[in-house]
């Protein structure tokens, strides 16, 4: 059994859609970023690689490729994610992960985003765990500048 671990976060941007677990969020802003910008995922993707030590989504979905990964739903990126698991004998026992956000309210959209998770990942839903919390107005946070999200994975070889 492994565990890892991953961070991110995206600041918010006008005209943009709002999306975190694979769920759109109707909100006045989305994030900013390369991709579709879902915090939770990117979290949640950096996690499995870390505990797999398959290095972090960045490295396997760079940026700096052009246009490749514009603009990507990011729900297509942890399916590739699961399936360089599942090529390394590599199954999800379960994950848990939180998301920081002042605004908008998150928590009517946390069981939608666990079942999209599950579903994305091909997993029971009992072994995806999504909670959602806020700064109580501190720092970036606090300030609704942006969103954070943090995720733990625990992973089993298979084979």
């Amino acid at each position: 059994m492994r565990i890892g671990f991953g961070y991110d976060v995206h600041a918010f941007a006008p005209g943009r859609e709002l999306w975190l677990g694979g769920v759109r969020i109707p909100f006045s802003s989305g994030l900013l970023g390369h991709s579709d910008a879902d915090v939770l995922i990117h979290a949640l993707c950096d996690a499995l690689l870390g505990a797999a030590a398959m290095r972090d989504i960045g490295y396997h979905f760079p940026d700096t490729k052009g246009n490749e990964y514009e603009g990507i739903d990011s729900k297509i990126l942890l399916r590739r994610v699961m399936e360089m698991l599942r090529q390394e004998g590599y199954e999800l026992v379960n994950c848990d992960c939180t998301v920081c956000a002042q605004q908008p309210r998150l928590s009517p959209y946390v069981e939608s985003m666990r079942q999209c998770l599950a579903e994305v990942m091909s997993v029971s839903v009992d072994s995806v765990s999504v909670k959602a919390t806020t700064t109580e107005h501190l720092g970036f946070i606090g300030r609704e500048e942006g969103v954070a999200a943090q995720a733990v994975a625990l992973i089993e070889r298979s084979v």
